[in-house]
């Protein structure tokens, strides 16, 4: 595998048609780059400082859950913009006939909107206008991704993508904790680091946009495109396309088990475990142990997938060790356990997020819509996540504790992870 500096040129290959030559060590540097801003500029507020503001709003309650099923409200309303605008960011993408190529256009526009949009939401005021910025914010993140991810596609040789999928997933682990130090650690208001937050998206980016050469489509070359034809695009038939339809339940089933399972610990910590006000100071060491463990496996696993050409075998055991974390939380309830199930959860999701995106990658259904199929089955891996919060508030408060949420999360990821063994064109 080549790690030089170079990039693609301009014309080395036909938009359309499968890469074959290997990208080097600075295209894979600038991707990774950005991908560390996208995701610190996404999950940094989500984890972070989102329940904190949504917290400052709803103010002193009596139950824990008010707060929760609050912020999960303001998730889901802005979820909701993420499902329409991750496939239509993409199908204007794959359309757009910019010199500079169908995805940087959509980079730079979606990054300008997210950073924008998380300036205003650190001097935002009200549940009302929270939820609205941060919808905006998520429109500009999806319109981003999705550009970013069709890049895996339009550059990168299956040969390579699980490696390179690997740059992709474990920056996520790398933003969640630069997230989190910046806004609990660094600055001592939301708002600075709102701030700090969109500036360092803005730089983070430039790299992929500078450096990454794309071939250009021309008006001859462009898809068809109509109103019509975007709202036929939105389905793709599970009959005509199982492997594309078994990858995205798979993903959508995974993804939910993980949000369920990771997305109320804090609480489970403070509340379970009796931390009360120092559950903060007993969950960052437990999240450093899980993101490691995001990090460490999702860039082997990434690489040794494409050495041995084998992708499913990665996903099956990625979900049954997230399985098997979550079952370890139902039936040991101590803090000691937690950061066992934390060190397997990260290496079952790490290697689930790598090889599985590496694995969608495979089942498009066409070469000239990779970037709007990208984007429905990116809506499997962000509709869980921004839905999880209240969905595992609710599920709490009506049994009376946190042992079967953590036992659907489990059966829910097992189950996903057994799915994707019905795709039968990627081994």
């Amino acid at each position: 595998m080549s790690h030089t500096a170079s990039v693609p040129t301009a014309g080395s290959t036909a938009a359309f048609a499968e890469p074959q030559r290997a990208v080097g060590g600075g295209w894979i540097a600038a991707f990774a780059a950005a991908w560390v801003g996208v995701w610190m500029a996404q999950l940094g507020p989500f984890r972070v400082a989102l329940p904190l503001q949504v917290n400052a709003e709803v103010g002193e309650t009596t139950e824990w859950t008010d707060a929760v099923v609050a912020f999960g409200v303001v998730s889901g309303v802005a979820g909701a913009f993420l499902i329409a605008a991750f496939p239509i960011a993409g199908y204007l993408s794959d359309r757009t006939t910019s010199r500079f190529g169908r995805r940087r256009p959509w980079i730079a526009g979606g990054s300008a909107l997210f950073a924008v949009a998380l300036l205003a939401l650190g001097a935002a005021q009200g549940l009302v206008l929270i939820t609205v910025f941060w919808s905006l914010a998520l429109i500009g993140f999806s319109a981003a991704a999705s550009a970013l991810t069709a890049l895996l596609n339009d550059q990168v040789p299956v040969r390579q993508r699980g490696y390179v999928a690997g740059w992709m997933s474990s920056p996520r682990a790398v933003g969640i904790i630069l997230g989190a130090v910046l806004f609990t650690e660094v600055f001592a208001t939301v708002t600075l680091g709102y701030v700090a937050l969109a500036v360092t998206l803005a730089v983070l980016v430039v790299p992929v946009l500078v450096f990454v050469k794309e071939t250009p489509i021309t008006r001859e070359q462009r898809p068809a495109h109509s109103r019509a034809d975007l709202l036929a695009g939105l389905w793709i038939s599970p009959k005509a396309h199982p492997d594309f339809a078994w990858t995205w339940v798979s993903g959508f089933l995974v993804n939910a088990g993980n949000a369920l399972g990771t997305g109320l610990l804090l609480y489970y910590l403070a509340y379970q475990l009796d931390f009360g006000t120092g559950a903060r100071q007993a969950f960052l060491p437990l999240m450093l142990v899980y993101l490691l463990g995001v990090v460490l496996s999702a860039l082997l696993c990434g690489w040794i997938s494409d050495r041995i050409a084998r992708r499913k075998v990665f996903v099956i055991w990625g979900a049954v060790l997230q399985g098997i974390a979550a079952l370890i939380l139902v039936f040991v309830n101590q803090y000691e356990a937690t950061f066992v199930a934390g060190a397997i959860l990260g290496l079952g999701y790490g290697a689930y997020l790598a090889v599985g995106q590496a694995l969608a990658t495979q089942v498009l259904p066409s070469a000239r819509d990779r970037a709007k199929d990208l984007g429905i089955m990116n809506v499997a891996y962000q509709v869980p996540v921004a839905m999880a919060p209240i969905l595992g508030a609710l599920i709490v408060a009506a049994v009376g504790g946190f042992s079967s949420l953590f036992l659907l999360a489990g059966v829910v990821t097992a189950i996903g992870g057994a799915v994707i063994a019905l795709v039968q064109n990627v081994k």
